[in-house]
């Protein structure tokens, strides 16, 4: 097999002798793999955790500031029920994403037990990450926050303190999607209740000082209109990168594509699950992707 410029790109060992399994430590029990992924970052906890209470501000302003005080009672009602439905299945999608295995490659695997199970032909490769002392799959990259090497990592988002990967990625587009709609809602309504505050009593339209409430106002507009165009911006990025399968590390490193091309639907099915249904769109359904192909360790 020829060494392309790719391979000499990616600094990991291509012959045997190289890959010293004796140093490294076995993976671990099955009995722990059942445990709850969490990266405990100090950064990513904290952007997580001011994610949740900008959600929350957002509530209270839409609550407390422009629905309980207004007379429109069927207006409130629905507006407060779509807005709430909306961060509920937001700050779900977060939570689902943080908390899920993007795809993290068993960590210390490259044994020589594991490597002779893959009975390499003459001329096939296999790679060692140096750092996680794991085979890595094709496709998959070393993430320096989570210590680990993950399969079609996109990027490592301090905002979901995790990295996007095969197994997550569809709660964070999901997350990134209802966080715009609840931004746009939320910019429609400081509209209409700037209009409507203009032309009745101030202190009629809310039930806070008008003072309070044009700068709570104020704040939420600034607020939505940041994060609408932040999320639109990843939410139309995410889709671009399932519907092309190229994640935006192999975009930014300009990867050659050794794996088969698929339409553009196939793409979505796999990220998404199979078939097309309105679980889609919840963060409670697990997408069915099958188990990984032992083989894909193998180039």
């Amino acid at each position: 097999m020829m060494i392309t410029p790719l391979h000499r790109f990616r600094d990991i060992e291509r012959t045997p002798e190289y890959l010293q399994p004796e140093k490294c430590v076995p993976p671990p029990s099955r009995a722990s793999l059942g445990t709850m992924w969490f990266i405990r970052d100090g950064c990513g906890i904290a952007c997580a955790v001011v994610t949740w209470m900008l959600v929350f501000y957002a509530d209270f302003v839409v609550l407390l500031v422009m629905l309980v005080p207004s007379r429109d009672y069927v207006y409130s009602v629905i507006n407060g029920t779509l807005f709430n439905t909306l961060a509920f299945l937001a700050l779900a999608s977060h939570f689902r994403a943080m908390l899920t295995d993007p795809g993290a490659v068993p960590k210390g695997n490259a044994t020589k037990e594991f490597i002779e199970s893959l009975q390499l032909k003459p001329g096939q490769v296999v790679y060692k990450c140096p750092k996680c002392c794991s085979i890595k799959p094709d496709r998959a990259h070393h993430c320096s926050v989570c210590k680990r090497c993950i399969r079609k990592m996109d990027h490592h988002c301090p905002w979901v303190n995790n990295c996007v990967g095969e197994n997550n990625q569809k709660y964070f587009v999901l997350f990134t999607m209802y966080i715009a709609l609840i931004s746009l809602h939320a910019l429609i309504m400081v509209g209409f209740h700037f209009l409507y505050c203009f032309e009745e009593d101030w202190t009629k339209c809310s039930s806070f000082s008008p003072p309070t409430t044009v700068i709570l106002l104020i704040l939420l507009c600034f607020e939505a209109l940041l994060f609408l165009i932040f999320t639109s911006v990843m939410f139309g990025t995410q889709v671009h990168s399932i519907c092309t399968d190229e994640t935006g590390i192999e975009q930014l490193k300009k990867e050659e594509r050794r794996w088969a091309k698929k339409t553009k639907w196939m793409n979505m099915k796999a990220v998404f699950g199979h078939p097309f249904s309105i679980a889609w769109l919840s963060p409670f359904a697990t997408p069915d992707q099958g188990k990984a192909d032992p083989y894909q360790y193998v180039v």
